[in-house]
C-alpha cells in the first residue's frame, strides 16, 4: 500500500491470561524504548491486520497490538462468555500494567475508537493522546443508521441490504435485526448459520469503501475472520455495547483536556461522518480531518496518508515535549 512504513514483523508475541477462562493475544513491534502506542482494531471482532503496523515509524514507535476475546489468536475463539465492554476495557489496563507503560497513545479505528474511548475514561491518567479512525459513538442512532431498513446505509445500499435482511423476517427496529441474527448464530443448524454469518459479514465489507478492490468479497476472506467480526459484532450491538446511549458524548469532559486527532471518510457508510463532526464540537482539544475520497476502510489511500500524517505529528509533538 502507497504511504506505509515497510513491512514489520513482532520482535515478541504472547498470550495473556486475564481470567474468566480467555487468553488475549499480545504482539511487540517497533522500538521498545520509543513513544508506547495501543492498536485498538475494530470490529468488534475484527482481529489484527499485519498492515496496521505499518502505520507508525518503528524507530519512533513502540507499537503494542492485541486481539480481543473471542477473535483473532485469542483463546477460546467466538466465545461470548465474559465478553463485554468492561471486560475489554480491564484487558487493556492489564496488558498496560503487564508492559509497565506509564501512559501511552491510543490509536483505534471503529468499534477501536469507541473502545478508545471508553479505556480513557475509566483510566484517564495512563492516555497520551487519540488518533480516532472512522468514529463509533456507539449511540442508537449510530446502530440505527448501520442496520435498520430505513436508516442512511441501506438506503444508499438498497441491494445488499436485502440480502442482508434475508435472515431478520422483515424486523424494522435494529434491536429486532440483532435478536434475528443471534438466534441464528447460536441455534441453527451449522449451514443456516455460516450463511448467516455470511450474510452479516458481506453487509458490513460492501459498506467498509467506497469501491471493493474485488468481485467477491467473502471468496476473499478466511471463514474464521466472516465468524469472529459476524458474530461478536451481533453480539455487542444487541446489547447496545454494554453502555447506557450517549454515554461516550455525556462524559466526554472526563479527556477533553488530552489532544485528539480524528479522521473520517467522508462517504463512510458504516460510521456515519456526523458522529466524527459531533464529537469533534464537544472536544475543545480535537482536530477534525475528514477526508474528502473515502468511506470506512484504512485501506483508502486518503485514509492512509491521514493516519501516517497523524503519527508523525504526534512523534514530532512528544519528542518536542508538546504533550
Amino acid at each position: 500500500m502507497p504511504n506505509l512504513y515497510p513491512e514489520l514483523q513482532p520482535y515478541h508475541t504472547e498470550l495473556i491470561d486475564v481470567g474468566d477462562g480467555h487468553q488475549i493475544y499480545l504482539e511487540l513491534n517497533g522500538n521498545p524504548k520509543g513513544i508506547p502506542v495501543l492498536f485498538v482494531h475494530g470490529g468488534p471482532g475484527a482481529g489484527l491486520s499485519p498492515n496496521y503496523r505499518r502505520f507508525f515509524d518503528p524507530q519512533d514507535y513502540f507499537i503494542v497490538g492485541f486481539e480481543q476475546r473471542g477473535c483473532g489468536r485469542s483463546t477460546p475463539f467466538a466465545d461470548l462468555t465474559s465478553n463485554t465492554t468492561s471486560h475489554l476495557i480491564e484487558d487493556i489496563e492489564q496488558i498496560r500494567q503487564h508492559l509497565g507503560i506509564s501512559t501511552w497513545l491510543l490509536f483505534g479505528g471503529s468499534w477501536g475508537s469507541t473502545l478508545a474511548l471508553l479505556y480513557a475514561m475509566r483510566f484517564p491518567h495512563t492516555v497520551k493522546g487519540f488518533i480516532l479512525r472512522g468514529t463509533f459513538l456507539a449511540r442508537q442512532e449510530d446502530v440505527d443508521w448501520f442496520l435498520k431498513p430505513d436508516g442512511g446505509a441501506a438506503n444508499l445500499f438498497p441491494e445488499y441490504y436485502r440480502k442482508f435482511s434475508q435472515f431478520t423476517d422483515n424486523a424494522t427496529s435494529s434491536q429486532a435485526i440483532c435478536d434475528a441474527y443471534y438466534t441464528i448464530f447460536s441455534e441453527a443448524d451449522e449451514l443456516t448459520q455460516a450463511h448467516a454469518l455470511s450474510a452479516w459479514f458481506g453487509w458490513e465489507e460492501r459498506l467498509s469503501r467506497l469501491v471493493l478492490p474485488y468481485a467477491n468479497s467473502l471468496s476473499q476472506q478466511h471463514f474464521h475472520f466472516i465468524k469472529s467480526l459476524a458474530l461478536l459484532e451481533c453480539h455487542y450491538l444487541k446489547h447496545q455495547c454494554f453502555i447506557d446511549d450517549n454515554y461516550i458524548l455525556e462524559n466526554i469532559a472526563q479527556i477533553c483536556h488530552l489532544p485528539a486527532t480524528i479522521i473520517h471518510g467522508r462517504y463512510d457508510m458504516i460510521c456515519k461522518a456526523e458522529a466524527a463532526h459531533t464529537l469533534h464540537l464537544a472536544w475543545p482539544n480535537s482536530v477534525l480531518q475528514i477526508v474528502p475520497d473515502a468511506g470506512h476502510s484504512t485501506s483508502e489511500k486518503g485514509i492512509i496518508e491521514a493516519l501516517v500524517k497523524a503519527t508523525r505529528q504526534f512523534a514530532n509533538f512528544i519528542k518536542r515535549g508538546d504533550i
